[in-house]
């Protein structure tokens, strides 16, 4: 075991946020899981990267107040969310174990890490148990605590706000670190990016698609760079679009849509669509038309219309035109045949037939590779984990909180369009059950309803009793 220097630092960082509070810690925490690329503390092969050193230190922090811990244990109850995300972990973690042990042998897998029997061929294996199903259990315990804990500190005013402040942080750090990547590669002082990205992942951030760098960021290649910027789309383009600080969420928006069509990844440029339709959908509920403001009205209910005429425009120039298609067909039309789509269809095509070799009960949290979000659930954790996974989704993200267009409403509704977001985005590529602690850290803010609390403590039976102490 060695510690590197971000190591020691996310230790020193650690001990002063003890010092500052829990609400401190939970805020660089936020920040924290942008450093996709860096290993705090190597084990071997294992990498500890800095957010889940400070997810650590957050939990002492956490559950050693008696009120934050009663209200982690309250989002764990049925039928909360978190009831659903355990039931979850408990099932994946149980099956990890004994189905690549119980079936070993019974079908070939694309196994998501290092097979504990058979010698890495770069294609499948026999079933056995694998590297992952230890790394992916203790992944999504990890997530499961971040969650509870998140709901747990934002269930107050005070904690609510640092952490809605931390994920606009975490938007506008997500830009610097990209264009620090981009300046890095064009003058070449990419060593300057070493001490984040020394992790003993393979890194693809020195890559290149038609003369363009492919922008990696604190991430290990684009495509995890796309994918959580696109994330950040959906949480500040949210709270542009409801008017929060609408000149600095209007920039953040802006420069997160340009960086993540800008980053030559495949699943930026299909994904994007979707989240601005999201975005449009947002505006339509929540400004709605309103005579007394036409020309935000009028804004609203043209902005299709002003696409497709500026596509149109486009295409009539064929020499504007001509670069716009020529990337697109690099990034989308042209991949569809290239190596890369073919090995991770026939991911797919394996994690598919994985879940129907085992009955539908899947192989186990982190037994089989895939490229799809779907697919995964289904041959790692099968039609009962996948089943779970929704519930918690349904009960996080479906039910309405609080009362539409206050603070705490639109921030939640940041929240959860960018989990939507997210989850779009995993369906092209997700590799494994495990999303990711930024997911469950703003799936918890999605969940927290500090607004209840502060009705609760000025509730006739509260005042009574302290009048009673009093």
């Amino acid at each position: 075991m060695s510690i590197e220097p971000i190591g020691l630092v996310t230790f020193i960082v650690s001990l002063i946020c003890l010092q500052l509070g829990y609400q401190a810690m939970a805020a660089t925490l936020v920040i924290a899981t942008l450093l996709g690329s860096a290993a705090a503390i190597q084990i071997g092969a294992a990498n500890i990267p800095p957010a889940h050193v400070l997810l650590g230190f957050l939990a002492v922090s956490t559950f050693t107040r008696r009120a934050e811990t009663a209200r982690a244990l309250a989002a764990m109850r049925f039928p909360e969310p978190g009831f659903w995300l355990i039931c979850l972990v408990i099932y994946g973690v149980t099956t990890g174990y004994l189905m690549p042990r119980l079936l070993a042998g019974s079908t070939q897998i694309v196994p998501l890490g290092t097979s504990l029997e058979y010698a890495a061929t770069g294609s499948t294996v026999p079933l056995g148990p694998v590297s992952s199903n230890l790394t992916q259990a203790i992944y999504l315990i990890g997530d499961v605590t971040c969650f509870v804990m998140i709901v747990a500190i934002a269930s107050t005013q005070a904690g609510f706000s640092v952490i809605a402040g931390a994920c606009v942080a975490y938007v506008a750090a997500n830009v610097l670190f990209a264009l620090a990547d981009v300046a890095t590669y064009s003058t070449g002082t990419q060593w300057l990016m070493e001490p984040i990205r020394n992790a003993t992942y393979t890194m693809h951030t020195d890559e290149e698609v038609s003369g363009m760098k492919r922008i990696a960021g604190s991430f290990t290649e684009a495509s995890a760079f796309a994918g959580q910027t696109l994330v950040a789309l959906g949480f500040i383009g949210t709270l542009w679009v409801c008017g929060r600080r609408p000149i600095l969420t209007g920039a953040l928006t802006l420069a997160s849509l340009a960086l993540v069509v800008l980053s030559t990844s495949s699943i930026g440029l299909a994904g994007t669509p979707p989240t601005l339709m999201i975005l449009y959908m947002t505006a339509i509920m929540r400004r709605g038309i309103d005579f007394r403001r036409p020309f935000a009205s009028a804004a609203v209910l043209c902005a299709p219309l002003v696409v497709i005429a500026v596509f149109l425009a486009l295409q009539l120039n064929e020499d504007a035109w001509k670069p716009i298609r020529d990337y697109i067909d690099v990034l989308i039309f042209n991949k569809v045949g290239s190596d890369s789509a073919v090995e991770r269809g026939s991911w797919n095509t394996f994690a598919l037939q994985n879940f129907f070799d085992s009955y539908g009960l899947g192989l186990g949290l982190g037994t089989v590779r895939a490229s799809s979000f779907p697919l995964a659930l289904l041959s790692n954790v099968g039609l009962p984990g996948t089943i779970f996974y929704v519930l918690f989704a349904v009960t996080a993200f479906a039910r309405r909180r609080g009362v539409p267009g206050t603070y705490y409403s639109d921030v939640r509704l940041a929240a959860r369009n960018s989990c939507i977001s997210l989850i779009l985005a995993a369906a092209f590529v997700g590799a494994a059950v495990d999303q990711g602690l930024f997911f469950y850290l703003i799936a918890g803010l999605a969940c927290a309803e500090p607004e209840r609390n502060r009705i609760a403590a000025f509730s006739p039976a509260s005042m009574q009793t302290r009048g009673a102490r009093i």
